[in-house]
C-alpha cells in the first residue's frame, strides 16, 4: 500500500476573537503549505464558540486560498442537513474556480442537536435529510436539470469526485464506498457500552473495511484518518498543555454522555486517542494506531489539547519534517479531478 499523506485540520478554536481566530488560522495554513502538508481541513459549526469557530466554510477557504497556492482547501464537514443543497453547489463550484481547482468537500449529517433547530430541522430526521440533500448536490454537480428547468452556474461536475462522507459507523462506511466517495474517520469516538476501553483501531478499522468492499472495483479509496497530535520539544512542554485542554475535552465528553474511564491525566490521554510529546513519541505512538496502516491520508490536528498558536505552528514543523518520515509519511498526494483550474 502506498504511504499515507499528511492534512492539517483546525477546527479555529484559538482563544482569541472570531477575527483574531481567522487570521491564526490563516497563519497555520500557511506554515502547513510551508512545510509541504498537502490538504487542510476546516471543520463546521453553528453558534458555540467552544465548540468551533467557523460556520462558513467555503467563505474561509476561499479567503484562506488567496493567502496560499498549492494546499488543497477543504469542508471537514459540511453539516449537509442544515444547507441548501443548491446553494452549497453554487458556492463550491465559486470558491473551486477562486481557488485554482482547490476545494475538497467533507459532508456528514451530524452535528449538535440544537443547532438543527435556527434551521428548521429536527435532527431525528438527520440520516434521511442527508441522503436526500447529498443526491441533490451531486446531480448539480453532474449536470442535472433542477426546477424550473435550471442547471448550476458555473458548472462543476469534477467536484462530484470530490465528496469525502464522514461517518462513525459500519454502515456509513459502506455507503461512502458504494458511492465512490473519500471516507473520512474522526481522531475519536465513543467507546461502545460494554468495551469502553476498546481501541480506536477496533472500531474504525471494521468501518474500513465495509467501505474497501462496498467499493466499486475502479475506483482507488480514499481514507482520512483524523488524529489529535501535539508535538512538542519535550514531552513536559506537551503535558502542561494537554493537562488543561483534555481536562476541559473530557468534561465535555462526559456532559454529553461519553464514558472516559479514569481521571488522570495519561486516562484523558488514552480516553481521547490523543499522541502528544516529542517527535520520536508521538511517532511511536502514531506507529501502534492500526487504523493508520488503512489510510491514505492523516490529519493532523492539535485540538484538544488546544495549545497556544505559536505552540501550534511548532507542532506542524515538528510533525512534518521529523514524525512524518520516521513513518514513512509522505506530505502530499496525485491530483485530483479538475484541479489546477485558473481564472483570469
Amino acid at each position: 500500500m502506498t504511504a499515507p499523506t499528511l492534512a492539517f485540520f483546525t477546527r479555529l478554536l484559538d482563544d482569541a476573537p472570531p477575527a483574531e481566530r481567522y487570521r491564526l488560522a490563516t497563519e497555520q495554513i500557511q506554515h502547513a503549505e510551508r512545510f509541504g502538508v498537502g490538504r487542510v481541513w476546516v471543520a463546521q459549526h453553528h453558534f458555540r464558540a467552544a465548540e468551533g469557530g467557523l460556520p462558513s466554510p467555503f467563505v474561509f477557504l476561499t479567503h484562506a486560498g488567496a493567502h496560499t497556492s498549492t494546499i488543497r482547501l477543504a469542508t471537514g464537514i459540511i453539516t449537509l442537513p442544515l444547507e441548501d443543497a443548491v446553494k452549497v453547489a453554487e458556492d463550491s463550484a465559486v470558491a473551486d474556480l477562486l481557488t485554482g481547482g482547490r476545494i475538497d468537500l467533507g459532508m456528514g449529517s451530524g452535528g449538535t442537536p440544537s443547532s438543527f433547530l435556527p434551521f428548521g430541522q429536527d435532527p431525528a430526521n438527520k440520516a434521511a435529510v442527508f441522503d436526500d440533500k447529498l443526491a441533490l448536490l451531486r446531480g448539480a454537480y453532474r449536470g442535472n436539470e433542477l426546477p424550473g428547468a435550471n442547471h448550476l452556474y458555473p458548472a462543476a461536475p469534477h467536484l462530484d469526485e470530490r465528496i469525502w462522507q464522514a461517518t462513525f459507523s459500519a454502515f456509513g462506511g459502506a455507503r461512502a464506498g458504494a458511492a465512490g466517495d473519500g471516507l473520512l474517520l474522526s481522531r475519536t469516538q465513543p467507546r461502545p457500552v460494554d468495551a469502553p476501553t476498546a481501541s480506536l483501531a477496533d472500531i474504525q478499522v471494521p468501518i474500513i473495511e465495509q467501505y474497501r468492499g462496498a467499493l466499486p472495483d475502479d475506483t482507488a479509496p480514499r481514507i482520512t484518518a483524523s488524529r489529535t497530535v501535539f508535538v512538542a520539544d519535550s514531552r513536559e512542554e506537551a503535558l502542561r498543555f494537554a493537562e488543561i485542554g483534555l481536562t476541559r475535552a473530557v468534561a465535555g465528553f462526559r456532559r454529553q454522555g461519553q464514558a472516559i474511564v479514569g481521571d488522570t491525566l495519561e486516562d484523558y490521554i488514552r480516553g481521547t486517542d490523543t499522541h502528544i510529546g516529542t517527535p520520536e513519541q508521538v511517532a511511536e505512538s502514531l506507529a501502534a494506531d492500526a487504523t493508520l496502516a488503512h489510510a491514505t491520508e492523516i490529519a493532523f490536528q492539535v485540538h484538544s489539547v488546544d495549545a497556544p498558536h505559536e505552540h501550534i505552528l511548532r507542532s506542524i514543523e515538528l510533525f512534518a519534517t521529523e514524525v512524518a518520515p520516521q513513518l514513512g509519511w509522505a506530505r502530499t498526494e496525485p491530483a485530483l479531478a479538475g484541479a489546477g483550474q485558473e481564472i483570469s
